[in-house]
């Protein structure tokens, strides 16, 4: 897969890797490697990594891989992979200032912490902050819309920008406004007052919902499917008589339908075609097509 030779790429303060492998990043453990996998050491060394690569190269980033498929051929181009640098988290008054890579739930607790109420709901929100920020992630009757105020980001030619609100434009797991060649770095939220004991206590209480309801314990990529409008996913799935469906390694969950798991040896192939057959399913018994909520990044 490697067709660029490593003296193309400009020089950085952080890691490349060629031929990385990506499965062991990912929830699903599965998948293939990255052609180029770049570890930026902070928001500048980035920047300059974009503004200088060249044309042709294309860019790409996972996070924590929580809702992600990486096809079995890889991701070709350049893979950016946020290190700790861009992780931090600091509190100013209701608001709090979060570095991309953090994860949801960690900046939940940190919010829980300080006594900031409305960020419970990312406790329960697998991944990192650049993430949610794509999909507009959310759960329990909360999204990201909800408790933002803006973020930074890197745009194509390297540029840093600021995104309002309006800028982002969100929707139901989407930020419409934010284009495919933006990187998030940062995200300011906010949220209200309350006592640290009381928020811990409902963190507390949508983490156990979470725990019973969904599997979270096997290697999966999180919701799977979109709801469709006044349906639930999970109940169409059922509806199709595919709980339990497999394809070589990969199953559609018995605990909750709308998750694929890989129940130990699944290829990226074996996941996305259950996923393709549920959609064939529910399509035939309902007459609604499933939109895929994971991202399915690569070539097969």
């Amino acid at each position: 897969m490697m067709t660029r030779p490593c003296d193309m790429l400009p020089p950085v303060r952080g890691s490349i890797t060629l031929g990385a492998p990506l499965k062991d990043l990912v929830w699903f453990r599965a998948g293939g490697p990255a052609e180029v996998l770049f570890r930026p050491a902070d928001a500048d060394d980035l920047a300059s990594f974009i503004a200088a690569k060249p044309a042709d190269l294309r860019v790409s980033v996972i996070g924590v891989g929580s809702n992600l498929l990486v096809r079995d051929g890889g991701i070709p181009g350049a893979v950016v992979r946020l290190s700790s640098a861009f992780g931090k988290i600091e509190i100013d008054g209701l608001r709090v200032r979060v570095g991309a890579a953090a994860l949801d739930g960690a900046v939940a607790r940190a919010a829980a912490d300080t006594g900031i109420a409305g960020l419970e709901f990312l406790r329960g929100v697998p991944g990192t902050i650049g993430g949610a920020l794509k999909m507009n992630a959310g759960c329990y009757g909360r999204e990201i819309r909800d408790i933002f105020v803006e973020a930074s980001a890197i745009d194509g030619k390297g540029n840093k920008i600021r995104l309002s609100s309006a800028d982002m434009a969100f929707e139901y797991r989407k930020a419409k406004g934010a284009s495919d060649d933006l990187i998030f770095i940062e995200a300011v939220l906010q949220g209200t007052a309350d006592e640290p004991a009381a928020i811990r206590a409902r963190m507390e209480e949508l983490s156990a919902n979470r725990e019973a309801a969904q599997p979270i314990k096997s290697k999966t990529g999180g919701s799977t499917f979109k709801n469709p409008p006044g349906h639930k996913a999970w109940q169409l799935v059922d509806e199709a008589g595919c709980r339990g469906l497999k394809i070589g390694g990969a199953q559609v969950s018995e605990k909750h339908t709308n998750f694929l798991i890989n129940t130990g040896d699944a290829s990226a192939t074996d996941l996305e075609m259950l996923g393709e057959e549920v959609r064939k399913r529910v399509l035939e018994k309902s007459g609604i097509t499933l939109e895929w909520e994971i991202k399915r990044v690569g070539v097969t």
